[in-house]
C-alpha cells in the first residue's frame, strides 16, 4: 500500500491499477512456465469460467481502480487499515449468500474488526484530501474484493497460478488501455519497471497464496487471516511518510488484532458427511483422498506427493477438526 502510493506520484490511478495487475499476469505466466517447464492443464472445468469472469471483473478491474483512486485521496496509514473491510465483506457474502459455515467466535472476531474500521473512519478522524470520496472508494474496493473472494473460492481447486495470471492479464490490459485512451502516459522506465515488479509480488504472488488459502480454509477465515496485512502496510506508512499515530489509531489497531486472534484460535469439529464429487486439484493421499489411480498415474510411476489429477470422492461420513475448505462445504443445523 505505501509503496503503491509512491508510484501514484504524477500518474493516473487507473493506469497504475492496470500496470500492477499487468505485472502480476506477466510475472505469474512466466513463473508457471518456468516451474512446470511446460504449459500444463489448468484444472478449470467449463462451469468454472463464469465464476472466473465475475471474479476478474470485480476483483481485477473494479477493485484496483477504486483503491488507487481512494489511495490518491487518502493518507496511506488510514487507507491500509480500512482494507480490513475486505475481510468483513468477504465473510458477510460467504455467510449470507454462499451459506459458508461459521461460529459465534468467528462472528465476534469480525465484529471486532468492523468496530476497529468504524472507529478509524469516524468523521472526526477523517482528514482526507477528497473526503468523503477517498474512504468511500477504499470501502467500495473492499466490497468488490469481498465479492471476488467468494467467486474465486468456487474455482480455487484449479491451478492458483493460472487463475491469478488470467485475472492479472485481462484486468491489467483492460485498465491500462482505458487509462491510455483517457490521456494517461506511461511513467519513466525505472518507475514502470518498479510498478510491474510490485504488481507481480504484491498482487500476483499474494493472490496465488490467497487462492490456496481459499481452497483449504474457506472464504471467511482466509479473509480474516489476510486482515493482518494492513498492519504491515500501516507500519510502513508510518516509517515512509511520517504519519502520526493517534489514540484512535491505536484503539482501532487493537480491535482488529483481537478479531484476528479470535479467528486464529477458533476450533471446529463434528461428524459430517461428504457427498460424491469429482474435481482436479493438488492433493496427498489423506483421509479424503483414498482413490485408485489410472495406470498412467500409478504411484509406482509417480511416487511423489502432492500430485495433481482428476479424481472422484465417494460418500464418506466421519468426524474431525476441519475448516470450510473445498471438501467441507456442508451446511450446519
Amino acid at each position: 500500500m505505501p509503496i503503491a502510493k509512491y508510484f501514484l506520484k504524477d500518474a493516473r490511478p487507473l493506469l497504475i491499477a492496470g500496470l500492477l495487475y499487468l505485472g502480476s499476469g506477466i510475472g505469474l505466466s512466466a513463473m508457471r512456465v518456468i516451474q512446470d517447464r511446460r504449459w500444463n492443464p489448468s484444472g478449470l472445468q467449463g462451469a468454472d469460467y463464469p465464476w472466473l469472469a465475475g471474479s476478474t471483473l470485480t476483483g481485477g478491474m473494479l477493485a484496483p481502480a477504486l483503491l488507487m483512486l481512494g489511495l490518491a485521496l487518502s493518507d496511506a496509514a488510514t487507507a491500509s487499515l480500512l482494507l480490513n473491510m475486505e475481510a468483513v465483506f468477504s465473510a458477510l457474502i460467504a455467510w449470507l449468500l454462499f451459506r459458508e459455515a461459521t461460529s459465534r467466535r468467528v462472528v465476534l472476531g469480525f465484529l471486532a474488526i468492523f468496530a476497529g474500521c468504524a472507529l478509524l473512519s469516524w468523521p472526526s478522524r477523517l482528514a482526507f484530501a477528497g473526503a468523503p470520496l477517498g474512504p468511500l472508494c477504499v470501502v467500495a474496493a473492499c466490497f468488490c474484493w469481498g465479492l471476488d473472494n467468494n467467486l474465486t473460492r468456487r474455482i480455487s481447486a484449479a491451478d492458483s497460478r493460472l487463475i491469478a495470471a488470467i485475472k492479472g492479464l485481462i484486468a491489467g490490459a483492460t485498465n491500462t488501455a482505458l487509462a491510455l485512451s483517457m490521456g494517461a502516459t506511461f511513467p519513466p522506465a525505472p518507475r514502470l519497471a518498479g510498478t510491474l515488479t510490485l504488481g507481480f509480488l504484491g498482487y500476483g504472488v499474494s493472490l496465488v497464496l490467497f487462492i490456496v488459502s481459499l481452497r483449504n480454509l474457506g472464504t471467511a477465515r482466509t479473509g480474516a487471516y489476510f486482515a493482518m496485512s494492513p498492519f504491515i502496510g500501516t507500519a510502513l506508512a508510518v516509517v515512509l511518510y511520517q504519519q502520526p499515530i493517534t489514540v484512535a489509531f491505536d484503539l482501532a489497531s487493537g480491535l482488529m488484532a483481537l478479531g484476528v486472534w479470535l479467528h486464529v484460535t477458533e476450533h471446529h469439529a463434528h461428524e459430517h458427511v461428504h457427498g460424491p464429487m469429482t474435481h482436479t486439484h493438488e492433493h496427498t493421499h489423506d483421509a479424503h483422498h483414498q482413490h485408485e489411480h489410472e495406470p498412467q498415474l500409478d504411484p509406482e510411476c509417480h511416487p511423489t506427493e502432492p500430485h495433481t489429477h482428476t479424481h472422484s470422492h465417494g460418500l464418506l461420513r466421519h468426524s474431525h477438526a476441519h475448516f470450510p475448505d473445498i471438501h467441507h462445504g456442508h451446511r450446519h443445523d
